[in-house]
């Protein structure tokens, strides 16, 4: 069963303190976010540990990463979790 990646699930992975030590908890979805090189490894590195989902850093690029809700979208258009 394939199953669609959240916003939730992304305010989850990027408040770990390796991406960003304060990430607002009321932070809106679309405000605009500034992931650097290192944090969006750490981000896609969490994520396929935790659900199995593999991108390559050189496919996510920085410019689709910009906010919770673009993150949301980039996964779930092109790499949805298949989970049991």
């Amino acid at each position: 069963m394939t199953a669609a990646i959240t916003t939730d699930v992304v305010r989850e992975l990027l408040s770990d303190p390796k991406i960003f030590a304060a990430l607002p908890p009321d932070l809106d979805d679309d405000a605009d976010l500034a992931l650097d090189s290192l944090g969006l490894v750490w981000f896609l590195h969490q994520l396929e540990l935790r659900y199995g989902l593999e991108i390559e850093p050189a496919e996510a690029f920085l410019a689709e990463f910009t906010s919770v809700r673009r993150i949301t979208a980039y996964l779930n258009d092109h790499h949805l979790v298949d989970r049991p």
